[in-house]
C-alpha cells in the first residue's frame, strides 16, 4: 500500500494570527460603515420604483407591490427636468473651473510672492471661512441687483467662486514642492506663469482634482443662492427642480425620489472619472509645509 502524504498548512505564529484578525477587523468595519452611508441612496432608488401610496407603507419594505420604472419617466417630463441637469452641470462645471483658476493664482501668490503683510492678508483671508453663506446672500443679492445681473448664469457662477478654501489647500501643497524647482526655472528664462504652468501645475493634479470635484458638488447642491437669484425655470438648477415636486396638495415621494435618483447620477460619474486622484489627493492630505 502507497501511503499519501497530507499536507497541512503552517501554522501561523500569533503576530500573524493577529495581524490577520486585524486585516478581517478592519475589512468587516468599513464594509459596514460603507453600508450605512450608501444604505440613504439604496432605498432612495428602490422608493424611486414604488407606486405613490407605498413609499410610506407602514410595513417598509425594498419592494413594492409592482416595479414602477415609469417614475423616472414622469419626474422627467413634469416638469423641464432635463433644462434643471443641464443647468446645473453648466453652473457646476464652469463655478468649478473658475474656482481652481482663482485658487492656483491666489495660492501661488500667498505662497511663492513676497510682498508686505502677506501672512496677514492670508490670514484675513482665511478667516472668511468662518462666514456662513446666510450672511453673505443678502450684500450678494444688492450687488447683484445694482448690476442688472439678477437671474442669470453670471450670478449663479461668479460670486462664490471667490472662496478661501481653495486657496488654504493649494497654498499647503504649494509649500510642500520645494523652491530650488521654480528657481531653476527661473534662471533658465521662464517666466513665473510658464513656472507656474509648467513646472508646478504638473506636481498639484491631485489636489487640483480634489479641489474641482468638491466645488462642483458645492455648485451642484446649492439651493440658498439659486432660490434667490433665479428668478425663473430656464435657469433653475437641480435643487430647485427638485423642490417643484412639493405644491399645496403634498409632495410626491415617488417622483421625487425617481427625480433625486436622476440627480446624483452627474455627481457619481465625475466621482468615479477621478478616483484614483481623489483617493491620492486625499492621502497627501496638503497640510504640510515647510
Amino acid at each position: 500500500m502507497t501511503s499519501e502524504t497530507v499536507r497541512r498548512r503552517p501554522k501561523l505564529r500569533p503576530a500573524q494570527r493577529r495581524t490577520v484578525t486585524k486585516t478581517w477587523l478592519n475589512t468587516a468595519a468599513m464594509a459596514a460603515v460603507a453600508l450605512v452611508f450608501t444604505f440613504p441612496f439604496i432605498w432612495m432608488f428602490f422608493s424611486a420604483l414604488k407606486p405613490e401610496d407605498e413609499v410610506f407603507s407602514p410595513d417598509p419594505s425594498f419592494i413594492g407591490s409592482e416595479v414602477r420604472w415609469q417614475n423616472f419617466a414622469d419626474a422627467w417630463t413634469l416638469v423641464p427636468f432635463g433644462r434643471f441637469i443641464f443647468n446645473g452641470f453648466l453652473v457646476a462645471t464652469l463655478g468649478a473651473l473658475l474656482s481652481v483658476i482663482v485658487a492656483v493664482l491666489s495660492a501661488y501668490a500667498f505662497s511663492r510672492l513676497k510682498f508686505r503683510f502677506r501672512d496677514r492678508l492670508f490670514l484675513l483671508y482665511v478667516l472668511t471661512l468662518v462666514l456662513p453663506q446666510e450672511v453673505l446672500v443678502v450684500p450678494l443679492f444688492i450687488m447683484m441687483n445694482k448690476l442688472g445681473l439678477v437671474d442669470s448664469y453670471f450670478a449663479l457662477i461668479v460670486p462664490f467662486a471667490f472662496t478661501a478654501f481653495g486657496t488654504f489647500l493649494l497654498r499647503q501643497f504649494f509649500l510642500t514642492i520645494p523652491i530650488e524647482y521654480e528657481e531653476a526655472a527661473l534662471i533658465d528664462g521662464a517666466s513665473r506663469f510658464r513656472t507656474l504652468w509648467s513646472v508646478l501645475l504638473p506636481q498639484l493634479t491631485a489636489p487640483l482634482s480634489v479641489l474641482a470635484v468638491f466645488s462642483f458638488i458645492g455648485y451642484y447642491n446649492s439651493y440658498l443662492w439659486p432660490l434667490i437669484i433665479i428668478n425663473t425655470q430656464e435657469l433653475a438648477t437641480v435643487p430647485l427642480g427638485l423642490s417643484m415636486f412639493t405644491g399645496e396638495h403634498g409632495t410626491q415621494w415617488s417622483l421625487l425620489m425617481a427625480a433625486s435618483t436622476i440627480a446624483v447620477v452627474p455627481s457619481l460619474i465625475i466621482v468615479a472619472v477621478l478616483q484614483r486622484q481623489l483617493i491620492k489627493g486625499v492621502a497627501l492630505g496638503g497640510f504640510g509645509g515647510r
